[in-house]
């Protein structure tokens, strides 16, 4: 599967200026890929997803192709997904929050279970694999092994909007102290 030929289609579709990296930046050597709003990099671990089969290389693709439409064009989103791109919540409970064009860091207490779900949960992820799940249907056909992949991506129940402004409230406030 060439990725350049997809990435280019999409960045010239969605008049979207980027470059696409196949060395992960440090910290991410274990991701599937990532976006750098500040280099406008999409990064994919080739290393990772060399033996996958082709819908799930493109899914990765996608997803952090849609990620950097949320960051760099947020006109094309709702509130709640420009709101959330600046909140990333971790399993563990470590929390960062971009501010001033620098991430913060926090850790808030609580289960696995509960962040790892929230983590999946949040607007921008949500809509980045529905997109990335539909566009590849769109290209390679529905399947039950796509099916799976991005039911593994969406959280077991839906996360509410108070839910989420009572975490990213936790996250300011801890950040705030700091």
């Amino acid at each position: 599967m060439n990725y350049h030929t997809y990435f280019n289609r999409y960045c010239h579709e969605n008049d979207l200026d980027v470059c696409l990296s196949f060395t992960m930046p440090v910290g991410y050597e274990n991701s599937n890929g990532t976006f750098d709003p500040d280099s406008k990099t999409v990064y994919i671990n080739m290393k990772k997803l060399d033996e996958r089969p082709d819908y799930e290389k493109l899914f990765y693709l996608f997803h952090e192709l849609r990620h950097a439409s949320q960051y760099l064009q947020p006109d094309r989103f709702d509130e709640m997904i420009i709101k959330s791109r600046h909140y990333i919540i971790m399993y563990d409970g470590v929390c960062y929050k971009l501010v001033d064009g620098k991430w913060k860091t926090c850790k808030l207490k609580g289960n696995e279970n509960f962040f790892t779900e929230v983590y999946l949960g949040q607007p921008y992820e949500i809509d980045a694999n529905t997109f990335a799940y539909e566009k590849v249907r769109s290209l390679l056909g529905d399947s039950p092994e796509l099916q799976a992949l991005y039911s593994f991506w969406i959280p077991k129940a839906v996360i509410s909007e108070d839910t989420l402004e009572k975490i990213y409230g936790e996250i300011d406030q801890s950040i705030e102290q700091q």
